[in-house]
């Protein structure tokens, strides 16, 4: 009986898991009514797909009176082979000979072009995101958005869940002076907003000069408790250096401290955004100090290893491997700031100390983080907690602002 029982929680936990439907398998049950008859333009990666995990490409060149005419490539380009930073080129899909187009360019220019939409009527993305402000796909999209209202073109957003969940909303907001395209949008790192969502919050706040028609086509049994590991979805890497479902959590925990490029983070080793590691500490006591912290849902191990690129290639590092143990539990962002303190007192290695001897500056650092206050306070040995709880305030702000965007 008991083993029926189990078996019975299960199934329908599966059931549960399953019922998550994409904004291009909706878009499929409505007989893509919001494309007929139309010529679309592409804004995806390898990541635009279904959960049988047939591209979006493939869905709509199948479609009855629905023409795609262009695709167009984020960061990393349309099939995710560029190396983050570099410059996507326009070219020519081998797969359907169609243009697709660069929406990651390093002049500057990276939203898509008069002449790229001259044949388009609908622009439509699908791309799946991380959650974490800095990643640029969402940029992208609000870049596409303003360019199809100057042009008087529709977008479409296909959603996609936030693999943080809808929940979590954590770390500093940005400030207007340190808008980038690795921060372009008014919310805090960490923001709780499924793509679509996040599009209306662009339109509705005015956050680019002029509104877009938009349309969202909403998933179907998302919820907002939700972490991708609910969904019941596969996970196609979202870039290269995302590469599992878990990914984005760990991204989100140790990318920030990552960026100052003292500190390796398993990025150029087998475990990106895993670690925290420098040459020359302890790993035994940066480990237990991490643990000291005591951070719900987490566990530090202590690890070395050799990069065998990105910071500290060829070197042997030492520190400590994050475990998320409670995805649902564990704030994420603050780690950063406990990795900071952590490698300051065990190993009396100052990152910023650090990164000022290589030459470095923290023009990055300060743009991902929206805000040149989080590395002042940082550096002005300001306790880690109280910087937490000083973000409290936009935190709750957001949360009542994003309200009447929200779709589930």
């Amino acid at each position: 009986m008991k083993s029926l029982l189990v078996f019975t929680a299960l199934l329908l936990t599966f059931a549960a898991q399953a019922k998550v439907k994409l904004g291009n398998e909706v878009l499929i049950d409505h007989h893509f009514k919001e494309l007929a008859g139309k010529r679309v333009g592409l804004i995806t990666n390898p990541s635009g797909v279904n959960r049988d995990l047939k591209t979006t490409i493939e869905i709509l060149r199948a479609a009855p009176n629905v023409k795609l005419v262009a695709l167009f490539g984020a960061e990393h380009g349309v099939y995710g082979d560029v190396e983050a930073g570099k410059h996507v080129t326009n070219n020519i899909d081998p797969l359907t000979g169609l243009n697709a187009f660069s929406l990651y360019r390093t002049n500057g220019t990276s939203k898509p072009t008069k002449e790229s939409l001259k044949d388009i009527d609908v622009l439509v993305y699908d791309l799946q995101d991380i959650g974490c402000r800095s990643y640029t796909f969402i940029t992208a999209m609000g870049f596409a958005m303003q360019a199809c209202a100057e042009n008087n073109i529709e977008f479409v957003v296909l959603d996609r869940p936030n693999p943080l969940g809808g929940d979590r909303i954590e770390g500093a907001m940005l400030q207007k002076k340190f808008r980038s395209t690795v921060s372009e949008w008014y919310v805090p790192y960490i923001y709780g907003l499924t793509c679509g969502e996040l599009a209306r919050m662009i339109n509705g706040e005015h956050w680019n000069t002029n509104q877009c028609k938009l349309t969202v086509v909403p998933m179907k049994g998302w919820k907002r408790s939700m972490i991708w590991s609910d969904t019941g979805l596969q996970w196609v890497p979202a870039s290269p250096h995302i590469p599992n479902a878990d990914s984005p959590l760990y991204c989100a925990a140790t990318g920030i401290v990552g960026e100052l490029l003292s500190v390796n983070i398993g990025v150029g080793y087998t475990m990106p955004f895993h670690c925290i590691a420098v040459p020359g500490a302890d790993m035994h006591k940066v480990a237990d100090a991490l643990n000291s912290y005591q951070v719900p849902g987490t566990f530090f191990k202590p690890v070395s290893y050799k990069p065998y690129y990105n910071t500290h290639s060829n070197k042997v590092v030492y520190g400590a491997q994050l475990y998320i143990t409670d995805p649902k539990r564990a704030p994420l962002v603050p780690i950063n700031l406990y990795a900071i303190e952590t490698l300051k007192k065990t190993a009396n290695f100052d990152v910023f100390e650090e990164a000022t001897k290589a030459k470095r500056k923290f023009g990055m650092f300060d743009k991902v983080n929206g805000t040149d206050t989080l590395r002042e306070q940082l550096q002005a040995g300001k306790p880690d907690r109280e910087i937490v709880e000083s973000w409290k305030p936009d935190i709750e702000q957001i949360r009542k602002a994003r309200k009447k965007y929200l779709l589930y």
